[in-house]
């Protein structure tokens, strides 16, 4: 599969289930205790750096976003599926959300104090995630914080159907903690902290803080 098929999957995908998967997560966080104080913590160590914009990549219907929003971060989001940003829109509405794609970040070198990738790179081909995460690292400032979570595992399975019983064609990619810490490592990033969660989020979820070098 080429990048554009999985690529134009994905943003159709999403743009189906939009409105029943905002619906179904709104709460969620209510039910994860630790994945809430990941994100604090996220939060506090962007302010500890000096604040500024944080964007939220693969922010689907905002959730994340808003979450961070009400820490006190200055938070906005980038989604690939357009019904996915008129759903966060709607329900965010003081909020920026912009359609895009982690594959081809429009972000300013060094234009974000802090990034966060939320269950958003779970549909990343294998050999695509060393750009996508050399992206990440290109619009991050120097010491920037980097906060990624995914699904842990070793299989890759086609999702045909999610979120209300809609159709839906996606990869879902389960990856060992130690696999993605090395990815990040490679793209250039120092890697401070990794933990795995099981929880309403994900049977068995992976959460990774690391921070772009100089």
């Amino acid at each position: 599969m080429n990048g554009a098929d999985w690529l134009a999957d994905a943003r159709t995908s999403y743009d189906t289930v939009a409105a029943s998967y905002a619906d179904l997560l709104r709460n969620l966080l209510s039910e994860t205790p630790y994945e809430r104080a990941a994100l604090a913590l996220f939060a506090d160590f962007v302010q500890a750096t000096g604040g500024g914009p944080v964007v939220d990549v693969g922010c689907g219907p905002g959730r994340i976003t808003a979450h961070l929003h009400g820490l006190g971060v200055d938070a906005f989001g980038i989604d690939l599926s357009p019904r996915m940003v008129e759903v966060a829109r709607r329900d965010h509405p003081g909020l920026r959300f912009e359609v895009g794609s982690m594959t081809d970040l429009e972000l300013a070198e060094g234009s974000v104090a802090g990034l966060v990738a939320w269950y958003s790179l779970i549909h990343i081909p294998d050999d695509q995630m060393g750009s996508v995460l050399a992206r990440f690292r290109r619009v991050l400032r120097p010491g920037g914080p980097l906060l990624v979570s995914f699904h842990v595992g070793d299989e890759s399975r086609l999702k045909t159907e999610g979120y209300g019983g809609h159709p839906m064609k996606v990869q879902v990619h389960r990856r060992q903690p130690a696999r993605v810490a090395a990815w990040l490592r490679e793209a250039g990033f120092t890697v401070e902290a990794e933990l795995t969660v099981s929880s309403a989020e994900s049977s068995l979820g992976g959460i990774i803080f690391a921070r772009r070098g100089s």
